[in-house]
C-alpha cells in the first residue's frame, strides 16, 4: 500500500508541472536553465540517498553493499538518454526554431552528413526554394514578382572549396569561403561579421564547415549572437568536433523557440544521433518540421573516403 508521503510526492510533481506549463513562457532561457540545473542537483541527491539507503545494509555488526553495478549502469545510462536529443521529438516540438544546421557522421562511419532547413513567418521568407549551383545550393524567390527585400532571405547557404564543405543562415558563407582562399582558419574569416541586422530580433548568425581529408573528417560550427538581445554586444562562440563518433552529430538553430522578440539560440549545439539512411534521416527531418513555417531543406551524405557525394532537397514550393 502507498504511503501517506508517497501520496503526497505524487501530486507535489503533478502541481509542480501544471504551474510549470503555466509560467514557463514568463521564464527567460537563462533562468530556465539555472532552474532547470538546480532541479536536477536536487533529483541527483534524493535518488542517491534513496539507492544508497537500499543498498547499504548492516549484517553482523558490519556495513554490506548490494546493487552497485546496477547503480552505476543506471547513472551511465541515464546520462547518456539525457544528454542526445531525439531530433524529431525536438523539432515537433518546436514550431520556429528558425535556420538550422546539422552535422555529423553516419552510424557506419563512412559518410560526413550534413543538413540545412530555414524557416518562414513572414510571406517574403516563405517565398522561396533552395537550387543548385555548382556543388552547393542558393535561395531564389520562388515567385519573383512577390519579392519584396531579398537581404538577409537570398544567398548561397552551401558552398564547396576543395575539400572544404561550408554551410550557413547567411551572406557569410561567402566571407567564409573568401577567407579560406586567402588561408584564413574557419573563425578568422567570421571576424569581419557579426549578427544579422534584423532588430530587434538579433538573428544569430549560424555557420558550419567540414573537412575532409586523407580519409578524416573534422568540423566546426559557430554562432554570432547579441548579448542577450543587447545589440551593442556581440557574442562570438565556435566550437570544434575533432574525429567525430560514428552515429553522432551536433544540431545548431538560430531560434531558441517562436516569440516578439525572437530569443536567440543558447547553449552548446546539441547533440544527435545520425542515421545511415539518407533519405530516412531527410524524411524524418522535413516532416518534423512545422508545417506551417517550414520551407526548404537541404541534406547531404559525403562519402569520408573519396570525396563523393549525395544530395537531397525538398521544398514546400512546387
Amino acid at each position: 500500500m502507498f504511503g501517506l508521503g508517497t501520496i503526497i510526492n505524487t501530486l507535489a510533481v503533478v502541481v509542480g508541472g501544471l504551474i510549470g506549463l503555466l509560467f514557463k513562457k514568463g521564464i527567460s532561457e537563462r533562468y530556465e536553465k539555472t532552474l532547470m540545473s538546480a532541479c536536477g542537483v536536487a533529483t541527483i541527491f534524493i535518488g542517491v540517498t534513496g539507492t544508497l539507503q537500499g543498498m547499504l545494509t548492516v549484517v553482523d555488526g558490519k556495513v554490506e553493499t548490494q546493487g552497485t553495478m546496477l547503480l552505476i549502469f543506471s547513472l551511465v545510462i541515464g546520462g547518456l538518454v539525457g544528454e542526445m536529443i531525439n531530433i524529431e521529438k525536438e523539432l515537433k516540438e518546436n514550431a520556429y526554431p528558425g535556420r538550422g544546421i546539422i552535422i555529423g557522421k553516419s552510424a557506419d562511419g563512412t559518410k560526413a552528413v550534413t543538413a540545412y532547413f530555414i524557416m518562414g513567418r513572414s510571406e517574403n521568407s516563405r517565398n522561396r526554394v533552395f537550387v543548385e549551383e555548382g556543388q552547393g545550393i542558393r535561395t531564389q524567390a520562388f515567385d519573383p514578382s512577390k519579392l519584396v527585400d531579398p537581404s538577409l532571405i537570398i544567398y548561397a547557404p552551401v558552398r564547396v572549396l576543395g575539400n572544404n564543405t561550408m554551410g550557413t543562415n547567411g551572406d557569410q558563407t561567402d566571407t567564409v569561403y573568401e577567407g579560406l582562399e586567402k588561408g584564413l582558419t574557419f573563425e578568422q574569416s567570421l571576424r569581419s561579421r557579426q549578427f544579422e541586422p534584423d532588430e530587434p530580433n538579433c538573428t544569430p548568425r549560424i555557420s558550419g564547415l567540414l573537412h575532409i581529408a586523407e580519409g578524416e573528417f573534422h568540423y566546426a560550427m559557430s554562432i554570432l549572437k547579441s548579448n542577450n538581445g543587447n545589440p551593442k554586444s556581440n557574442n562570438r562562440y565556435t566550437y570544434t568536433y575533432e574525429n567525430p563518433i560514428a552515429g553522432e552529430g551536433r544540431f545548431i538553430h538560430t531560434y531558441m523557440h517562436d516569440g516578439n522578440p525572437l530569443p536567440s539560440f543558447e547553449g552548446e549545439p546539441k547533440w544527435i544521433s545520425i542515421p545511415d539512411d539518407m533519405n530516412a534521416f531527410t524524411d524524418a527531418l522535413w516532416n518534423s518540421l512545422n508545417e506551417e513555417n517550414k520551407v526548404s531543406l537541404f541534406v547531404r551524405y559525403i562519402d569520408i573516403a573519396t570525396g563523393e557525394y549525395e544530395t537531397k532537397i525538398i521544398n514546400k514550393n512546387q
